[in-house]
C-alpha cells in the first residue's frame, strides 16, 4: 500500500504543477498519464491574460 501511496503523492505534485502552468510539469503528468491508464487528471485551461483583464 505505500508504494500506490508514493505514486499518488508524486502525480498529485505533478499535477498540482502543472495547475500552476508549468509546462515540464505538464509534460511530466501527461506522459504519466500515458503510462497509467488508471490516472486520470484534469488538465489545466488556459485563459487569455488580456481578455481577462478586459473584464476587469
Amino acid at each position: 500500500h505505500i508504494k500506490s501511496m508514493f505514486h499518488w503523492d508524486v502525480n498529485n505534485g505533478i499535477a498540482r504543477r502543472s495547475w500552476a502552468r508549468n509546462n515540464e510539469a505538464i509534460f511530466a503528468i501527461k506522459r504519466a498519464m500515458e503510462s497509467e491508464p488508471g490516472l486520470k487528471v484534469t488538465m489545466p485551461n488556459f485563459a487569455d491574460d488580456e481578455l481577462i483583464n478586459s473584464c476587469f
